[in-house]
């Protein structure tokens, strides 16, 4: 059915360059494309993804402290490298109070990491880079290398930490100075309680199904990015600009692809104006529902990264929203106001197939 779904879109683009008329059968032909994909997606159990493994008892404990006395390591990085090069049983790793500064990394073939901290405001693991930062070879990092911590792996999850990248806010439309805080690029990862914090780029979500529960995002300029499938619940998500900003530049480029962010019961605050999102991937789909939206929302709410063509392929919706900020009758005329059937399969785990892999957290 995706794939039909996706050569109608073809042929009503190619019929849309015959005139203004063809243009609004082609746009009227997408909107009904998407409210039928929008009706059998609850039915969908995102097929381009591997079926998920429950695996969730530790095998092997870790303790990383500031005081050698009373852990194992004295570095988060030291105490991943000691895990099996290719792991295939819960590891947990508990990290005490305290400011580690390094720029961590999990490979690939480390799966089934659990990274516990003492709380979010007392264990933080935090690095400066940005993408215009020389790297060791001599070129820019870029963004994906900016990160301050990097999974790889599978089966990630990470409760009670501050991520932060502490290179300034940089001035508005500056060049290379895009700093991540973490980058989540495998698939299944979860995040409790943790805090995000950095300006230009904070959150890498990258590729891959992900959660994120009772989470602090903070940033500037999309500061949610990626082509992740992630439900982001009762999260916190705090603008600190004071020019225009925007919330979420998700990167989904195909009417195939199974991506999307789904914000459900969040709160947005912060200063500047905000658009809730900008269409990185000319199909960026992006859902907010049951969410306070202070009134630093820009009242367009929506970007289209100056290409009038993704205005008929993204998905920008919202459902039940409260606050200044989210009127909706000042919204881009190409985003919607979900119906309760339109908004459902958004606004549960069953988004990101939760009931598979993630454990009762």
């Amino acid at each position: 059915m995706l794939l039909k779904l996706f050569l109608l879109v073809l042929l009503l683009g190619k019929a849309s360059s015959s005139g203004t008329s063809n243009r609004s059968n082609g746009l009227a032909g997408v909107e009904k494309a998407y409210l039928n994909w929008v009706k059998q997606r609850a039915s969908l159990k995102h097929s381009l993804f591997q079926k998920a493994k429950k695996n969730f008892k530790p095998c092997k404990i870790i303790k990383v402290n500031k005081n050698p006395r009373l852990g194992d390591y004295l570095t988060v990085q030291n105490a991943i490298n000691s895990v099996p090069v290719i792991n295939l049983s819960r590891v947990v790793i508990f990290i005490g109070a305290g400011t580690y500064r390094e720029k961590v990394e999990i490979p690939g073939t480390m799966a089934y990491i659990t990274l516990v901290g003492a709380g979010a405001d007392k264990t933080i693991i935090e690095w400066d880079d940005t993408a215009d930062r020389m790297g060791k070879r001599g070129h820019p990092l870029g963004t994906y290398a900016s990160a301050t911590f990097a999974v790889n792996s599978p089966y990630f999850i990470a409760k009670y930490i501050t991520f932060k990248n502490m290179a300034p806010l940089p001035p508005s439309g500056a060049l290379g100075k895009q700093a991540v805080a973490l980058r989540i690029s495998a698939d299944t990862a979860a995040f409790v309680g943790c805090k995000f914090i950095g300006s230009q780029d904070t959150l890498y979500d990258h590729i891959g199904r992900h959660y994120f529960k009772s989470c602090y995002i903070e940033g500037s300029v999309d500061f949610i990015f990626g082509n992740g499938l992630s439900l982001y619940e009762d999260c916190h998500l705090h603008a600190i600009t004071n020019s225009y900003g925007a919330l979420t530049a998700q990167k989904r480029e195909s009417l195939l692809e199974e991506t999307g962010f789904s914000f459900v019961k969040c709160k947005v605050t912060g200063s500047g104006a905000l658009y809730l999102g900008r269409a990185w991937g000319s199909f960026s789909r992006v859902v907010f529902a049951y969410t306070y939206m202070d009134k630093i929302i820009t009242p367009r709410g929506w970007y289209d990264w100056g290409d009038k063509n993704r205005e008929m392929t993204v998905f920008y919706g919202q459902y039940k929203c409260s606050g200044p900020g989210a009127d909706y009758g000042g919204r881009v005329s190409w985003s919607r106001e979900l119906t309760q059937e339109q908004a459902k399969p958004f606004i549960s785990v069953d988004f990101v197939d939760g009931y598979e892999w993630l454990p009762r957290l």
